[in-house]
């Protein structure tokens, strides 16, 4: 049996043939070995076959950092099937939304995790209007499993009591392999389609780059799996044949102890993720093992995690060009090493700025919006070929939608964003979805949401329009939105106002959405009362 080298299972052969029994997994007591994971693999496959599922299907993936969620990864891969990766922290009206746009045939779940309780979610859900979805398959589904779920009939999985299967034939290499959400600013989330030779490659590319080849090498899977940042990380650690220690919620002591314990060298999070680490007592903090501690990065941040011998870096990446897409050289100067942006990790990469108003390509220092043109970018937005159009340039150069500068070295710093989407707790969030949520409470008539910065970190306000005669309260649509959206989407503030700063033209009203930052500024500066 050939894999040729763009197909994701690829990344798995040459270590299942040379180093069978290396792990690939570790959590806890349990060390899953390469060969043993690429049986799990085959196994779920063959389930997977035996359920129904074909080439070009879709399968709806919403699980925490576990060993089956890579397992239905590289299963689906096989099959030439397509994974809906779908966020932990989704809630009602977000799973409907990427369920009903991705056409999924099965929807993968477990019944509850901690604080999460999927059961719950699902139950409070119409499942009428999905109607590609054929059945549910239940993880941990206990001694009395549901027998429907959003009114699909449901089927147990259990990866450890899979018999053996025979294996699939490889997919092509040009096969989507899985969509992430991303952010529109004038509609809800997009579906990123990548596909296996990209997430091969990529994969490859940082494990070259980052020094996941080398010597000792182990990484931290403190990062969603579901969404890219964590999804490439655990690709090319897999790539180099590094083990993967999972946490599926994170915990900053706990993380800094399983570094010690594992003497892990690379970890990724977000700055919420850096932030609770630094909080913690600086004895139980030390990380001795680290080589690489890659961060969406602050200043106040990065400073921090300086001072505790922490080898810190600024990074970038998007679901469009996949993260990790960059790294700051070491041999910068401490202040520029920090910033966001860095020299692109695979050599068949160009970066350019160009004048937002001119249009004209600008040179090196200069800041304009950053275009990226990478044989690892997304393939397009799925059944969205406006969107697609929009966001590719005919030389196949991607709109970040970013504003930075290229250094004459081929390397390049991130500014800030262009447009209005916004970042909150470590991912990307158009607006428009938290404003028609609000939208639907009881009372309520418009509403229109910005990012603030409160106690040094990025949270969403909103700004609301009640209907005549209703009483509604922040608290209210604080818990309205709690209800229904992940807890990073909901608002720390709510204001009401008559109405909101608009700007008026021949093609009509376009609110002021800079206007509305800076009122959110001068409420949150105000005394209360």
């Amino acid at each position: 049996m050939t894999i040729e080298l763009g197909e994701l299972g690829s990344l798995l052969a040459a270590h299942v043939a040379a180093r069978p029994d290396a792990p690939a997994w570790i959590e806890g007591e349990r060390r899953i070995g390469f060969a043993q994971f690429d049986r799990m693999v085959l196994r779920t496959a063959g389930w997977l076959h035996a359920q129904g599922v074909r080439r070009g299907d879709r399968v709806a993936v919403w699980l925490v950092n576990r060993v089956e969620w890579l397992a239905f990864l590289f299963a689906l891969a096989r099959l030439g099937a397509t994974m809906m990766s779908v966020n932990t922290r989704f809630r009602a009206a977000e799973l409907a939304h990427v369920l009903a746009r991705s056409g999924a045939r099965m929807l993968v779940i477990q019944r509850r995790f901690r604080r999460i309780d999927f059961d719950a979610i699902l139950d409070g859900m119409d499942g009428a209007p999905f109607t590609a979805l054929e059945r549910v398959a239940v993880l941990d589904a206990g001694a009395s499993p549901p027998e429907r779920v959003l009114g699909k009939p449901t089927v147990a999985f259990e990866i450890d009591a899979l018999p053996d299967a025979e294996s699939p034939p490889n997919a092509a290499a040009d096969a989507p392999a899985i969509f992430f959400t991303t952010s529109g600013t004038t509609q809800g989330p997009k579906l990123v389609v990548h596909l296996q030779r990209n997430l091969a490659l990529h994969a490859r590319d940082v494990a070259h780059a980052l020094g996941f080849e080398a010597p000792g090498t182990a990484t931290l899977a403190a990062v969603p799996l579901c969404g890219t940042f964590g999804l490439t990380a655990a690709l090319a650690s897999l790539a180099a044949g590094a083990p993967l220690v999972p946490m599926a919620a994170f915990d900053a002591s706990e993380a800094a102890a399983l570094v010690r314990r594992h003497g892990l060298t690379h970890v990724f999070g977000t700055d919420d993720m850096l932030r609770l680490m630094l909080g913690i007592d600086e004895a139980a903090a030390a990380m001795p093992s680290l080589r690489l501690a890659g961060f969406v990065l602050n200043d106040e941040l990065a400073q921090r995690a300086l001072a505790r011998g922490w080898p810190v870096a600024g990074l970038y990446g998007s679901s469009e060009v996949q993260a990790l897409f960059s790294l700051q050289p070491a041999h910068l100067p401490l202040a520029e090493r920090l910033r966001g942006g860095g020299r692109p990790v695979s050599p068949h990469t160009a970066v350019r700025a160009r004048d937002v108003e001119t249009g004209e390509l600008l040179p090196p220092g200069e800041s304009g919006e950053l275009e990226i043109r990478s044989a690892t970018r997304f393939a397009g937005y799925l059944d969205n070929p406006q969107a697609t159009a929009n966001a590719l340039r005919p030389d196949g150069f991607f709109r970040t939608g970013d504003i930075g500068s290229v250094r004459p070295d081929g390397s390049f710093v991130f500014e800030t964003r262009t447009g209005d989407a916004i970042r909150l707790g470590g991912f990307l969030v158009s607006p428009v979805e938290i404003e028609e949520v609000i939208r639907q409470a009881p009372g309520i008539v418009d509403a229109q949401v910005v990012a603030v910065e409160i106690d040094h970190t990025r949270r969403a306000a909103a700004f609301v329009i009640r209907r005549a005669g209703h009483a509604v309260d922040e608290a209210a649509v604080i818990g309205w939105v709690g209800a229904r959206m992940a807890a990073f989407k909901v608002p720390a503030r709510v204001w009401f106002v008559d109405a909101f700063p608009v700007t008026h033209s021949a093609n009509g009203d376009k609110v002021q959405r800079a206007r509305l930052r800076q009122m959110a500024t001068e409420r949150l500066a105000s005394p209360p009362g």
